[in-house]
């Protein structure tokens, strides 16, 4: 099992410890409850230095994206990330992922699930007839997610780059915590405002501003924040979670994902997306509440009210913010619209709940 450069940091607080995409990653330290909170009303930390890292670079570098990806990379400018996916011949989803343009036309970092990281290596690496260059700089990469929203203020003083002001999905290199050549990201997987921050794990810069980033927080109450809380945060978002909402066999459309599939280039799957939006789905990705008490989990079957199965839940959790249990699920088109009553089996009873708008609230 891998570790990540903060993994004795981990051990050390108390986390409780699992594997998770071939790594041991802290799961939580004071409780998902408590650290889920903190996020949502202040700031914590999340070491997701799992997460692989591509760089491509090359003059064809983002005719290459464009070919393997579904959201139209060519609108990027330097400084700016975007979300996108990895489409398969067949339309599935090889694996979300976010583009960074770190120089225009010329050089760009793919950041892809933990997972999937072999897998996104071969899928694109696949298409790469034009010679371009391509880094797997996951190893040697650490990240770390500041969430919440005290999170930039927080970090504001170990840096000269303006994060206070960062755009959504835009990015900035620079100077952080004593540290060279960082890069600091507006994006996140919480829905709670905060920064992504890459750096290439050499000497002590891991210890260094991990250690930093929690003295300049101390005041403020910052905590450190395990894999529990951060599927309970992202599940409240409605945000898809690779391997659970989406996967090979489920495709952009099915899954909500219209926003990031552009049919103004050509791409990997294309035909067959585009033959879906057409056509119509027959499943789509809703979320839901449940009405009866009861928590539903991945897997389990979602019914009409004659008991016919029309379809299964994805994600489920008791939601921290809302005190009430939430999904995530497929079901047949004609069940998809909001207020739209199902029910959950759960063990041999089915418990009534409804289909809500995204975000959850």
């Amino acid at each position: 099992m891998k570790a990540t450069p903060f993994t004795e940091k981990h051990i050390a607080l108390g986390a409780k410890m699992a594997p998770f995409a071939g790594y041991n990653m802290p799961i939580s330290y004071t409780g998902i409850n408590d650290e889920h909170a903190a996020v949502r009303k202040n700031a914590g930390v999340f070491d997701v230095s799992h997460m692989g890292e591509f760089i491509l670079k090359g003059e064809n570098a983002l005719d290459l994206i464009q070919r393997v990806t579904s959201n139209d990379a060519s609108k990027l400018k330097a400084g700016q990330a975007q979300y996108s996916c990895l489409p398969n011949d067949n339309g599935g989803i090889i694996d979300d992922l976010l583009v960074y343009c770190i120089e225009e036309n010329k050089t760009y970092m793919l950041v892809v699930n933990a997972s999937n990281i072999e897998k996104d290596w071969n899928a694109i690496s696949r298409f790469n007839d034009k010679d371009v260059e391509m880094h797997n700089i996951s190893e040697k990469t650490a990240l770390l997610a500041v969430q919440g929203p005290a999170a930039t203020r927080i970090i504001q003083s170990l840096t000269d780059l303006d994060v206070l002001n960062l755009k959504y999905y835009t990015f900035a290199k620079g100077r952080f915590a004593g540290v060279d050549n960082v890069l600091i990201s507006a994006t996140g997987y919480t829905g709670a405002g905060g920064v992504e921050i890459y750096f290439e794990d050499k000497d002590d810069d891991a210890s260094k501003i991990w250690d930093a980033i929690f003295e300049a927080g101390a005041e403020a109450g910052i905590k450190p924040v395990g894999l529990g809380a951060r599927d309970t945060l992202r599940l409240e978002m409605g945000y898809c979670l690779y391997g659970n909402d989406i996967d090979d066999n489920t495709s952009p459309l099915e899954a909500g994902l219209g926003w990031i599939t552009r049919f103004t280039k050509e791409f990997n799957g294309r035909a067959i997306i585009e033959q879906q939006k057409a056509a119509g789905v027959e499943r789509k990705l809703v979320g839901f509440e449940m009405i009866d008490k009861g928590i539903p989990r991945q897997g389990y079957e979602i019914k009409d009210h004659t008991g016919a199965t029309i379809g299964h839940v994805t994600s489920g959790t008791q939601s921290p913010s809302f005190g009430k249990a939430i999904g995530l699920g497929y079901v047949s088109t004609a069940f998809a619209s909001i207020d739209t009553p199902v029910f959950i089996k759960v063990r041999d009873k089915l418990l009534q709940a409804k289909v809500v708008k995204l975000p959850f609230a």
